[in-house]
């Protein structure tokens, strides 16, 4: 009979050869993976999966590769049965000799069992019949695993009423387990070959499309050593595509910011070094001949103190009068270039009053300009930072409304609504032109705005030009903030 295709079985956990189980407690969850690249997990998960469908497959095949032999053993033994039968009826009027040689003859070929033809004094006749085993190809674990249980049947040999002898048939298991294991094993290194295959494409592929994780890697490395001229090609995988014109985007921003921030360092180092200057000229062209006349009278005092003549009151008087002018004059100085550095009112009175303040400032030096300035509701103060910033803001864009703008009239507002604090100041002068650069006044305004998480909008477009401003002020400030507000 002809075997069956049968692929190779897996041996049970007591058979000889085979290791036990790991069982899953065994492997850390945590550490396994630890170090391996992702190419090495991928094809250690195809090579799990590949283990446990060779498991699960292997459990069939031995089941039904047991079935199998029980079938084709006993089909077998039914076959040679019917067979000793049939001889043993057609030689029934044969002397006891020729028939139990004709027995021995006509089963000499067999498979799947064995046929010992006995004489009534129970010794064999002839050999064995059935062909004889010359070698076993199936190991013993293998042959375990699928044997089933061999069954042995005796005919009696009767002939004219009268037994002259038994036919012992065996049945042989070995010869169809020997066919299955020769295709198992044929059909095992086929598979592994196709799988050690399989493994080594999946690995050369895999190397090609996870090489963009690679390069990724390079690039992330290039920007934490602060160089942010990495770029990353276009890969042709979709989701790495993505993945890296989101870090060019990055990367760009990057250099953007980094660009920014050397640009502001300048600006730093002029607006100090403008701000120096400028303060030693002030103190240089206003308060020198402030103090040379202060000198010059205080001479001329003494003169008149010290001379013969009896001291003339009126020109002491217009000596003192004008030392008092000087010393008013020094003093309003002092407070303007104060007042510049650092307004001195801030945090001592209410915001709205310190920005009332310097509107009127503004009026006294530029009385050609009307400014007006709406600032109810707000809070006593919104911390140091807040107010320093809402109070520059206001300050540079009425400077850059009168000195840019030629502005006649500008209106200053501040108000406080949705946890925010909303500013915004309007003049109805030229504006700035459609190229106009971006200055240190302006750039020092939306700074110190987005430092503190607002947002800073210039409108220039003439006629005049708008600035808004929006600073939060919500809880996460009340540290900074004062918590006393105006009535």
């Amino acid at each position: 009979m002809s075997a069956r295709p049968i692929s190779l079985p897996t041996p049970p956990d007591d058979a000889p050869g085979t290791a036990s189980p790991v069982p899953p407690q065994a492997i850390p969850a945590a550490g396994f993976w630890s170090g391996w690249s992702t190419r090495a997990r991928l094809i250690a998960v195809v090579l799990a999966i590949d283990v446990v469908a060779a498991l699960v497959s292997c459990g069939v095949i031995v089941i039904n590769a047991r079935t199998a032999v029980k079938v084709e053993t006993r089909a077998s033994l039914s076959t040679v049965e019917s067979l000793v039968a049939d001889t043993i009826r057609l030689l029934d009027a044969a002397p006891p000799e020729r028939l139990l040689q004709t027995l021995d003859l006509r089963f000499q070929i067999l498979r799947h069992v064995r046929v010992t033809v006995r004489d009534a004094a129970g010794a064999t006749v002839g050999a064995p019949i059935g062909q004889p085993r010359q070698e076993k190809t199936a190991p013993a674990w293998f042959a375990d695993l699928i044997m089933p249980k061999v069954e042995q049947h005796e005919l009696p040999i009767v002939t004219a009423g009268r037994t002259i002898g038994t036919a012992r048939i065996t049945t042989q298991p070995m010869d169809e387990i020997d066919e299955i294991w020769v295709y198992a094993r044929a059909l095992s290194l086929t598979t592994f070959c196709i799988n050690a295959a399989m493994l080594a494409a999946l690995y050369l592929a895999l190397g090609r499309v996870l090489a963009p994780l690679g390069r990724l890697a390079d690039g992330l490395t290039q920007l934490e050593r602060h160089d942010y001229t990495a770029r990353l090609e276009n890969p042709a995988t979709h989701e790495f595509a993505v993945i890296a014109r989101r870090f060019n985007q990055v990367a760009e921003a990057l250099s953007a910011v980094r660009a920014a921030n050397g640009r502001l360092k300048r600006q730093l180092l002029t607006a100090q070094d403008d701000e120096r200057r400028s303060t030693a000229l002030e103190l240089h062209d206003e308060f020198g001949p402030c103090l040379f006349a202060l000198e010059a009278n205080a001479a001329s005092v003494k003169r008149l103190a010290t001379g013969t003549a009896e001291p003339d009151r009126d020109k002491l008087l217009a000596r003192a009068s004008e030392i008092a002018a000087i010393v008013g004059q020094v003093q309003s100085r002092n407070r303007d270039l104060l007042n510049r550095l650092r307004p001195h009112a801030l945090g001592q009175v209410p915001l709205a009053d310190c920005l009332d303040l310097l509107l009127r400032d503004f009026a006294r030096r530029h009385p050609e300009t009307r400014f007006t300035g709406r600032f109810q509701g707000l809070a006593r103060g919104y911390g140091d930072l807040a107010d320093l910033t809402v109070f520059r803001c206001i300050q540079e864009s009425m400077t850059n409304a009168v000195r840019h703008g030629h502005a006649a009239t500008v209106t200053a507002e501040a108000r406080e609504g949705n946890g925010s604090l909303v500013v915004s100041i309007a003049d109805d002068g030229t504006g700035f032109a459609p190229d106009h650069g971006t200055g240190l006044g302006l750039s020092g305004m939306r700074e110190r705005v987005e430092a503190l998480d607002g947002t800073f909008v210039l409108d220039k477009h003439p006629p005049g030009a708008v600035v808004r401003i929006m600073i939060p002020v919500d809880a996460q400030r009340g540290d900074d903030a004062d918590p006393v507000r105006s009535a």
